[in-house]
């Protein structure tokens, strides 16, 4: 199997190479050439696997470059004993109405954790395969929880550097506090006077810099990517949508064949192309929900089929949800556009020129078929919050309270519904704590304990310890600053 570009059909690479580069040359994402299918009766020989056995399953079809063994040892070591605090490693909670896949019970309490403790294993093994002796240098943007994951799955990782930049007041104090107390001799962290959308558009302009790739190249660095462009950063998401269904079919919610309905908040559109992906797989995905905050630029596309990002930019609750350019869309795009490269190029360009496209009408007539879309307002989300405590003692964070309520106005009757939870909600205690009427304006362990004490329901240990964090890095820098910046890091 050979990856291919969105923008360049005839850009062809293995998979380790994917993964090594992270962002084609032409400015385009790295997509898997096929999708390899389920074949009959292969979901119920799945049924026994555990997380780390099914990880190994599910990825070596996408992975020719990797043998059984090597990915079984890898995913071992990413989601075995000790890396979770989860013997599930994804749990599944089943509520009255519907159920919720944890996907925070990792080091650092996101959902990110999901990919991004399996990413350095790919990427290293990738760097070998390619016979890459660069030293590879990670360069992420995060609206909040990728950073601080990348920062720890990469930490100290041999041949590798990861420079992390976050937008300036567009994450949560807790996960800044993550990010700038992190340990290790290869990370660096620095915030950006801008939000999500411009730290994002940064990065990708440095990748697409010729002249500066070069100059890191004759010094020794080749760039790379963790965020969700990067196909090793998506990739391991497949996983747990198959995850999740194998569970609710073992717990007798249905039988296998059945359809199960996801309702994922999204704001980079990586989580819920995953489930597409499972889908397209043989996975009997019914419909899958995207849940956006006010910055809703996702819903008003597939209710509409424009996308324009040139609308007001919001701060909310949910600030990993803050974006207005969904990079992973592009994918969805070129897939259900029968893999049309120059139509995909033509609407990126006109997004990158323009701020808004107007997608074909028969593409949008596809895209139906699988995704709906909802946005949930400040007070919508607040309430859910409120409401999943009172009605069923179930702490949930802002951002799947976003997903829960849009499942709630999507459930439909004989189908179950999955709500992808994507954070502890300790990671926004202030905002939980308004939700549940406490207005006292509290922040970081201040907020924390205040939560605990409010419901009883103890904070992960790795949220916990921050209260013993020492913060290492202060620095900021305007967007047009960022190839300075890194330029600094790697000298």
């Amino acid at each position: 199997m050979e990856y291919i570009s969105t923008r360049d059909f005839s850009r062809r690479v293995s998979a380790a190479e994917a993964i090594v580069r992270g962002l084609s040359p032409d400015g385009g994402l790295f997509v898997p050439e096929t999708i390899p299918t389920f074949g009959e009766g292969e979901l119920e020989k799945l049924l026994p696997l555990t997380y780390p056995a099914l990880a190994a399953e599910i990825m070596g079809r996408y992975l020719p470059d990797f043998t059984k063994e090597e990915l079984r040892e890898y995913t071992q070591a990413a989601y075995g004993p000790g890396r979770f605090d989860s013997l599930n490693t994804a749990p599944l909670r089943r509520g009255r109405q519907e159920s919720y896949l944890e996907l925070w019970h990792g080091p650092t309490c996101a959902f990110k954790d999901m990919a991004l403790q399996i990413l350095p294993y790919l990427l290293s093994a990738s760097i070998r395969k390619c016979g890459e002796t660069k030293t590879v240098s990670i360069l992420v943007a995060t609206s909040g929880d990728t950073g601080k994951a990348a920062l720890e799955g990469f930490r100290d990782v041999p041949g590798t550097r990861i420079m992390v930049f976050y937008p300036e007041n567009g994450v949560s104090d807790i996960q800044k506090l993550q990010m700038v107390s992190q340990i290790g001799e290869n990370v660096n962290v620095m915030a950006v006077k801008g939000n999500f959308d411009d730290a994002q558009s940064g990065v990708k302009r440095i990748f697409g810099d010729a002249a500066l790739n070069e100059s890191l190249s004759r010094a020794g660095f080749a760039l790379s990517s963790a965020n969700s462009i990067n196909w090793g950063r998506l990739l391991p998401q497949i996983v747990y949508y198959v995850w999740s269904y194998l569970r609710l079919a073992e717990c007798g919610e249905m039988k296998l064949g059945d359809p199960v309905d996801f309702t994922v908040p999204t704001g980079n559109f990586g989580d819920i192309l995953a489930g597409w992906y499972a889908l397209q797989m043989g996975l009997p995905v019914g419909r899958l929900v995207c849940a956006s905050n006010r910055n809703d630029v996702l819903t008003e596309f597939i209710d509409t089929g424009v996308y324009n990002r040139l609308r007001p930019f919001r701060l909310t609750s949910s600030p990993s949800m803050d974006i207005l350019i969904s990079s992973n869309l592009e994918r969805l795009l070129f897939w259900l556009s029968g893999k049309d490269d120059g139509l995909t190029r033509d609407y990126m360009e006109k997004l990158g020129r323009e701020g808004r496209y107007t997608a074909d009408p028969a593409l949008m007539e596809k895209l139906r078929r699988v995704f709906a879309a909802e946005s949930v307002t400040e007070e919508g989300t607040f309430a859910a919050i409120r409401g999943l405590w009172e009605e069923e003692r179930m702490l949930i964070d802002p951002h799947t309270a976003v997903a829960s309520a849009a499942a709630r106005r999507r459930k439909r009757e004989g189908v179950p519904m999955v709500v992808v939870s994507t954070a502890s909600p300790y990671k926004f205690s202030h905002a939980v704590l308004r939700a549940l009427g406490d207005d006292r304006e509290r922040e970081g362990m201040e907020a924390i304990a205040a939560l605990e004490e409010r419901t009883g329901v103890r904070p992960p240990e790795p949220i916990a310890a921050l209260k013993n964090a020492r913060v290492r890095f202060t620095e900021s820098c305007e967007p047009q600053k960022m190839e300075s910046a890194v330029l600094d890091f790697l000298k």
